[in-house]
């Protein structure tokens, strides 16, 4: 067999796999980290850049729905300073873990960990001042149900920040989103778009 044949059939393998992932909606499993932390992300969506748009500031509580290892979770946490809140949510007690390890290492004493899914309805109601949600949302089973949940768990005036990156299995375009949006009663307040990327930042209505 060929060098060209070999790399055809990866090819197709990735592109398989790829597939199956995005209809399956599994979430990025923690053997998978590097994935989620590399230059590539950094330079496309990096941390520092995705909590500017938000506009994550000091003392703020902060929801990072669906943390992962918490390549947000650190600088969100370092960004709010003392006198804020950082509560990192995800389904997976692997990363919870990976995370948990990294907040210690750190010596961090501002974040909280929260195992739910998106959409169970665990999260209080009227916490949050910002909730972030990056590379998560095409991995929800039921979005509608997680982004009420979402938008209940808001303060009034509060920002749930949307973050797609490519090539990402379970990217969600900007039509999408914005569907979504609208039917749970977020105001769409911004949309920052790069060749590879979107954040579409969308308000709770201050009167809700």
């Amino acid at each position: 067999m060929t060098f060209v044949a070999i790399l055809l059939m990866l090819l197709l393998l990735v592109v398989a796999v790829c597939l199956v992932w995005r209809w399956s909606r599994w979430p990025c499993p923690a053997w998978l980290v590097p994935l989620l932390e590399n230059p590539y992300f950094e330079a496309v969506a990096g941390a520092k850049t995705v909590l500017e748009r938000a506009g994550v500031r000091f003392g703020m509580r902060v929801l990072d729905a669906g943390c992962g290892p918490g390549r947000l979770t650190l600088p969100a946490a370092a960004r709010v300073g003392p006198s804020g809140r950082v509560v990192a949510l995800d389904i997976q007690a692997a990363m919870l873990e990976k995370l948990k390890s990294r907040v210690a290492t750190q010596g961090l004493a501002n974040v909280e960990f929260f195992r739910a899914g998106l959409g169970d309805g665990k999260l209080p109601a009227s916490e949050f001042d910002v909730a972030l949600l990056v590379t998560v949302l095409g991995e929800i089973p039921d979005q509608i149900a997680a982004l009420r949940e979402l938008h209940r768990s808001l303060r009034p005036g509060g920002v749930l920040s949307v973050t797609e990156v490519l090539p990402d299995p379970h990217y969600q375009t900007v039509a999408h989103v914005r569907q979504l949006a609208a039917e749970v009663g977020f105001h769409e307040s911004q949309i920052i778009r790069g060749w590879l990327s979107f954040t579409m930042n969308l308000t709770k209505p201050a009167a809700t």
